[in-house]
């Protein structure tokens, strides 16, 4: 698989995931409503879905690696859906999250 389609799938489950996890916030949080929260709990079920076409067969690795893209999307996220403004250590902590993502993931292995 290569680093682009890798890279790809885990911006695709960052959207389900992250995105799942503002629905319900808005449909508990906000008030809503349940079709909200509803809507939630399928692009969070669907966030997994994804996970498992990355190529990597272990499971740990992958969810670690993953982390780094959840960080750095779910401020992305925040910016966009909510106004949040990131201040530099924000920033900062995100790209220290997406550096150890690449050396948890695409680091040359020998197995």
């Amino acid at each position: 698989m290569t680093v682009a389609r890798s890279v790809a799938l885990f911006a695709v489950a960052a959207l389900f995931e992250i995105g799942g996890a503002w629905l319900v916030w808005q449909g508990i949080r906000e008030h809503k409503g349940w079709v909200w929260v509803g809507a939630g709990v399928i692009a969070l079920g669907l966030y997994g879905v994804v996970a498992t076409f990355q190529s990597d067969d272990n499971f740990g690795r992958i969810l670690a690696a993953y982390g780094g893209i959840f960080v750095t999307g779910s401020i992305a996220w925040g910016m966009v859906a909510d106004g949040y403004r990131p201040d530099r250590y924000d920033v900062i902590g995100a790209l220290v999250c997406l550096a150890g993502m690449a050396v948890i993931m695409y680091a040359p292995r020998t197995h």
